[in-house]
């Protein structure tokens, strides 16, 4: 095992590997190995556990004086990186009794590769970073259409990140912004023999088998002309609700 990152003292310290998206959540694995060769703990901003609140309480119970956190990005898109500042932040300020310095790296670590260099340029939280909330959080957001990537295993194995860049990238080649289409990536939705699996709301229009391709299909010809791609449509039996009238 390396000795931790450069930017963590040597006395009671610690490294903290933080998965910024739902991408790290299913490349657990290799988010443990890059841990582990840095003597460092993990967490996850989203999707997973333990959370970055979580793993951060756990290590102030234990007496750490001082956390080094590092944002680690592996998939094509996630939070940005003032979101892993905010959270930090937060649980800085509502802790109660012993809290450690945090140092939070001034930037994400695009690879396993990267997290030493990173590494190497820390800023610490003050507890008067923004907060969690904002006006523009307060009503539901009034997009057309939700677009749901499935980054469960076995959508994630059979190219789920190569789906979601191009349904971004064709997405912003027709000027469509979250507030005409929100892409929110989820968890196993099922069928997974048919992976990756795509599904549009409030259409209750399911695809698989989703690659590039067919993402930059469903763009052009659902989202934005208003028809569904029926070559990679999956049959959809929707169960009605038991009659309970006696």
């Amino acid at each position: 095992m390396t000795s931790p990152v450069p930017g963590a003292p040597a006395r009671r310290s610690a490294v903290l590997l933080v998965g910024m998206s739902a991408g790290e959540a299913v490349r657990r694995d290799e988010l443990l190995r890059t841990a582990a060769s840095h003597g460092a703990s993990i967490a996850f901003l989203q999707q997973s556990d333990p959370s970055l609140s979580a793993e951060l309480t756990r290590l102030a119970d234990a007496g750490t004086e001082t956390v080094v956190v590092i944002g680690v990005r592996l998939a094509a898109s996630g939070p940005a990186h003032s979101w892993l500042r905010r959270i930090a932040a937060y649980w800085w300020r509502e802790r109660a009794g012993h809290r450690p310095e945090l140092l939070v790296a001034t930037r994400l670590a695009d690879s396993p590769d990267a997290v030493a260099a990173v590494a190497a340029v820390t800023k610490a939280v003050t507890g008067n970073e923004p907060g969690l909330t904002s006006a523009a959080w307060e009503d539901v957001p009034g997009h057309r259409h939700q677009v749901l990537v499935c980054r469960g295993p076995r959508c994630a194995a059979k190219g789920a990140e190569e789906a979601l860049r191009a349904l971004v990238q064709k997405l912003t080649e027709h000027g469509l912004g979250d507030d005409d289409v929100l892409v929110t990536q989820t968890g196993c939705q099922f069928p997974c023999n048919q992976a990756p699996v795509v599904s549009v709301q409030p259409d209750d229009v399911w695809y698989g088998n989703v690659d590039p391709a067919a993402a930059d299909r469903i763009v052009a010809e659902h989202l934005a002309g208003g028809r569904p791609v029926e070559s990679h449509r999956l049959p959809r039996h929707r169960k009605e609700p038991a009659d309970h009238h006696g």
